[in-house]
């Protein structure tokens, strides 16, 4: 059977645009780079191109929604469990939006399926730095809450000036204090202070002002802090 030229074209058209879009995805190193989002519209437009070459067939949009939900699977294969948050959401939104690229470029809509490429890649370029902003001065706005825990061993002639002095740098900033234990080493002249806070977002530099001012203080032997994990913010877990 001699090849369709305007179905040619449409499957060329369709390639370049899943190029297009996987360019600005392989430049920021994503997981679905330029050749998996030039593959999905390239195959999104092969089927719905089927529909125009069978006989009988004469409904591409039937195709097309098949196209939209088999697309899922390939999205979850890029969504990736981070603690108890996720990462990959963008790439398969992305993954999605290609695949709907494809369809329109397979269809012979040419110019609206440029037009959705191009929003595709301006909503990655543009509304990435505007999130960026957004998470950085929504203070508190996060349901989530990232636990840490700070512990320190000092003489027990300086335990309490240590805890006062914990208190009173805790209660300023992004960390916010939920408990202070002190307990006994296996020095008797040594105690351990440990602290666990809270914080809406990152506070790695806070707490290491936090460690660097500590170390300071006399009596201070040894001071540390790490990660606890992260909770829903309000929950009893």
């Amino acid at each position: 059977m001699a090849v369709d030229l305007s179905t040619f074209l449409n499957l060329l058209v369709a390639l370049g645009l899943g190029v297009l879009i996987g360019l600005e995805r392989q430049w920021r190193q994503r997981s679905a780079g330029l050749r998996t989002n030039a593959l999905v519209a390239l195959g999104s437009a092969t089927f719905v191109a089927l529909a125009t070459l069978v006989e009988g067939e004469t409904s591409p949009t039937r195709i097309a929604a098949q196209v939209a939900s088999g697309i899922g699977f390939l999205g979850t294969g890029v969504i990736l469990r981070d603690g108890s948050g996720v990462r990959g959401l963008n790439t398969a939104a992305t993954l999605w939006g290609t695949a709907s690229v494809g369809t329109l470029a397979g269809s012979g809509y040419h110019l609206v399926a440029a037009l959705a490429a191009m929003l595709v890649m301006l909503s990655n370029i543009l509304l990435r730095p505007i999130a960026q902003v957004i998470d950085r001065t929504s203070t508190g706005a996060s349901e989530l809450e990232l636990h840490y825990t700070l512990r320190l061993v000092c003489l027990q002639s300086n335990e309490q000036h240590i805890r006062h002095l914990l208190v009173q740098m805790l209660s300023k900033g992004s960390l916010i204090l939920q408990s202070l234990n002190s307990s006994d080493t296996e020095n008797s002249e040594k105690t351990r202070v440990e602290a666990e806070v809270v914080a809406q977002a990152p506070a790695y530099s806070a707490l290491e002002e936090v460690v660097t001012r500590l170390s300071l203080e006399k009596g201070v032997s040894e001071v540390s802090w790490r990660a606890a994990g992260v909770g829903n913010r309000g929950s009893s877990g």
